[in-house]
This record gives C-alpha cells, sequence and structure tokens, in this order.
C-alpha cells in the first residue's frame, strides 16, 4: 500500500505544480508579451484569471459547509439515538 501512496501523492505534487507554474506564468508574465505573440493562444482570456479562482474558492466554500452540516446533523441524530 505505501507505494501507491507515494505514486498518487507524486501524480498530485507534479498536478499542483503543472497548475502553479501555468497559473503564474499566466497572471504575471503574460500581461508583459505581445498580444501578438503565439504564446497568448495557450492561455485562457485575462479575466478567467480571476473568475476561475473565485468560482473555485466559493465551490469549495459551499462544499465545505455542506459538509460540515452533514457532519453535524447525523451527530445530533446519533447523540439522540
Amino acid at each position: 500500500m505505501e507505494l501507491a501512496d507515494r505514486a498518487i501523492g507524486f501524480v498530485l505534487a507534479s498536478i499542483s505544480v503543472i497548475v502553479f507554474t501555468y497559473y503564474t506564468f499566466w497572471v504575471i508574465i503574460l500581461p508583459f508579451v505581445d498580444k501578438e505573440h503565439f504564446v497568448h493562444n495557450y492561455f485562457l482570456p485575462q479575466e478567467y484569471a480571476i473568475l476561475l479562482p473565485v468560482y473555485a474558492g466559493v465551490s469549495l466554500i459551499s462544499f465545505l459547509s455542506v459538509f460540515i452540516g452533514y457532519v453535524m446533523l447525523k451527530s445530533k441524530k446519533k447523540k439522540k439515538a
């Protein structure tokens, strides 16, 4: 099982590094590159650089709120029984 855990950890860490590098390049470096440069073809428009993390954050907070509420209701029902 340890080998599988290490493989999953490596894959998740690799994905995180790739996403971080892509987003950093998109937000910090790309605004200084000419609009006609071919590298702009590999990135979404700049307004999505703000919208995507906001939507991801709202989704995460919503999911966590629903999960915590569900666990609290479930534990409350256990105490009554």
